[in-house]
């Protein structure tokens, strides 16, 4: 750089400075200021920034899709369990609390890339109109669902809509040439919390909740009914895999087996004063033996109800160690249709443990938990939990109970690793089971129509050998017949065969009684009933009683 060069460089910059400045003068005479004392009257930074690019950004930008994908990734800093609910998701929440939607009424599963007619709901629309178990639905309206590789999220769309309106669908049934036409009027479908109850031996009922809506209550009322008027003097209640949902309906399940004034849960919020829920006085199942199964997929109002039971006292809890979500949410709608489910307080059972599992490591970790206790060899051991002492609770009677991440169970029943082959894990990956039990459903539906209980289908399916139909069945889908995987899971593969036959004809009073016969845990509920076990023959412990 020569000298001439130093002597004007700094004269240049001044120079271009001072026209900057009058330039910007001059158009600030010219107009008003883009961001003249804009924004501080906001009332927080989000707020401003959003209106910052709304008025001043140099494009065309939409803000509403900004905020939503905003919120969640502002709700990410919470617990896991707050959540945004976008406008256009609102409509399956409710259906889902409501315990019903708008649709045609037929349970279907897409095989083969074919859309195939499992059950129609009786008395619903599709039965009004003559839609039969069996039938491949093909089209819906104008959209062939035919070897299109269609999915099922998209079939429920076809099928679902506004109440009373009308949807063509077009359909193949076996023993017909041609396309068979009908138009649905839609209705409302109900959505079941209760799969079955029925009796077990001549004193003892079953009873499966595979979820709480807002129906749950009367269903489950319904259901124990029908069990004490059959004679049930002790009832399995099964929560396993029932990821919890309404408060108000576990709470009044609850109600129905304590005493008056026996603490059910409490609640409590920094900014949600504490709350206890005790037992009115309905007790209409006050001297009926209870077992409670549960899993590590068992939450929420699973877990209010386990622990209810455990801290009262009032019945014995077995499987596996429950998820542990004790965190309470208020659903609050916003303007637009949307919703908030903002967690407001943490729930504690009777005897004062919060049972909701750490997050601390943020939430991805969080739900990996259940995959951290497979490594762990939890679902397999017993004795790999290990509970700090400052967990340590006691029930009503004096027993040891744990706080700190799910509820664990009087009795823990190992997660069943035998009938585990290599062939069954080929059949099972493909599959095929399910596919079988169908296809041999529909082809036998005749005879098997014609009966009407578990017993009846499964005595048919073994005596015509189904098992050496579905060996071959397997062979011809590229599974090879394997002597020895097949001596190691003969039980299980011939078992889950006829149960899910059964359930293709008599719905689940048909397989529930079946899959019984390798069902572990439900077994070793019924060993501990039969036994006349009770919460005061269990004696206080700090360990649970475990069956290998």
């Amino acid at each position: 750089m020569n000298k001439k060069t130093t002597i004007l460089l700094p004269v240049i910059i001044g120079m271009a400075v001072a026209i900057g400045i009058l330039i910007g003068n001059m158009l600030n005479r010219n107009a008003a200021p883009t961001f003249n004392n804009f924004g501080f009257a906001q009332p927080n930074k989000i707020s401003t920034i959003l209106d910052l690019i709304d008025k001043g950004y140099v494009d065309s930008v939409n803000t509403g899709n900004i905020v939503e994908q905003t919120i969640p990734e502002i709700l990410k800093n919470l617990d896991p369990h707050t959540s945004y609910i976008p406008a256009r998701d609102m409509g399956e929440v409710q259906e889902e609390m409501s315990g019903n939607f708008s649709g045609i009424g037929v349970q279907f599963s897409v095989q083969e890339d074919t859309v195939r007619v499992i059950e129609v709901i009786s008395g619903g629309p599709s039965s009004k109109v003559g839609v039969l178990p069996g039938d491949r639905i093909v089209s819906v309206n104008d959209s062939v669902i035919a070897g299109v590789k269609v999915h099922n999220n998209t079939v429920m769309s076809l099928l679902r809509g506004e109440k009373n309106s009308k949807v063509r669908i077009g359909v193949m049934r076996k023993g017909y040439d041609g396309e068979l036409e009908f138009e649905i009027t839609r209705g409302d479908i109900p959505l079941y919390s209760v799969d079955v109850s029925y009796m077990i031996d001549d004193e003892t009922g079953f009873i499966k909740v595979s979820r709480f809506a807002n129906t749950t209550y009367r269903e489950f009322v319904e259901g124990m009914l029908k069990l004490q008027n059959s004679g049930a003097k002790k009832v399995i209640v099964d929560l396993r895999s029932n990821p919890g949902g309404s408060l108000v309906g576990v709470l009044q399940m609850v109600d129905e087996f304590l005493e008056k004034g026996e603490p059910i849960l409490y609640t409590e919020g920094l900014n949600q004063p504490r709350k206890t829920y005790n037992a009115s006085a309905k007790a209409a199942f006050a001297d009926i033996g209870v077992y409670v199964m549960i899993d590590e997929f068992s939450a929420s109002a699973s877990e209010i109800f386990a622990g209810a039971m455990q801290d009262n006292d009032r019945g014995l809890v077995i499987g596996r160690r429950s998820f542990g979500k004790g965190l309470v949410q208020e659903q609050i709608p916003l303007m637009d249709g949307s919703a908030l489910r903002l967690t407001v307080a943490r729930f504690y059972t009777p005897s004062g443990r919060c049972i909701q599992s750490s997050y601390e490591e943020g939430n991805d970790e969080y739900y990996n938990h259940i995959y951290e206790r497979f490594h762990n060899m939890e679902q397999l051991v017993a004795d790999s939990i290990h509970f700090a002492d400052s967990l340590r609770y006691e029930t009503k009677g004096g027993r040891v109970v744990y706080g700190g991440g799910g509820i664990m169970p009087d009795f823990f029943v190992p997660v069943d690793t035998t009938g585990n082959s290599e062939y069954y894990g080929l059949i099972s990956r493909k599959g095929l089971i399910y596919s079988f039990a169908y296809a041999y459903a529909d082809s036998h539906r005749d005879e098997l129509t014609e009966l009407t209980s578990a017993d009846e289908i499964e005595n048919y399916l073994n005596k015509n050998k189904a098992l050496n139909d579905f060996i071959a069945y397997a062979d011809e889908k590229g599974v090879k017949k394997d002597a020895k995987g097949l001596n190691t899971s003969r039980e299980i593969i011939n078992t889950q065969l006829k149960a899910y036959i059964a359930r293709n004809i008599i719905g689940e009073e048909g397989f529930y009684p079946i899959i019984k016969q390798i069902d572990k845990t439900l077994l070793r509920a019924i060993e501990v009933s039969q036994q006349n076990l009770m919460v005061e023959n269990v004696v206080a412990t700090d360990s649970v009683v475990s069956i290998n």
